[in-house]
């Protein structure tokens, strides 16, 4: 029997009772085998959208971390800019930032 099963499946088991009643009256013993198991293998289908799941959030979480260091550096040259007040070269001067009250 074991050359007629398919690599990583075991033979299946007939009970004594049944092969011996078998061979006592001739008729033939029918193994059912099933080949899939029922329903949905959820498995396969849940470890795609997992992965796909966590890549679109971890996307968003970059853009987001991105917008936060963008606003900060804007505002960190901002600051920088109104502290320094208006920088000349060679007679031209030029005023980085308006300060509120003008």
């Amino acid at each position: 029997m074991s050359q007629h099963t398919p690599p990583g499946q075991m033979a299946p088991h007939v009970p004594a009772d049944d092969y011996r009643r078998a061979q006592a009256t001739g008729q033939p013993v029918v193994i059912v085998v099933p080949t899939t198991a029922p329903g949905v293998p959820w498995r396969r289908l849940l470890i795609p959208f997992a992965i796909a799941g966590a890549t679109v959030a971890g996307g968003w979480g970059l853009v987001a971390a991105l917008c936060f260091l963008l606003d900060a550096a804007a505002h960190t040259a901002t600051v920088i800019a109104a502290a320094a007040g208006p920088i000349g070269i060679g007679g031209i001067t030029l005023r980085l930032a308006r300060s509120k009250n003008t």
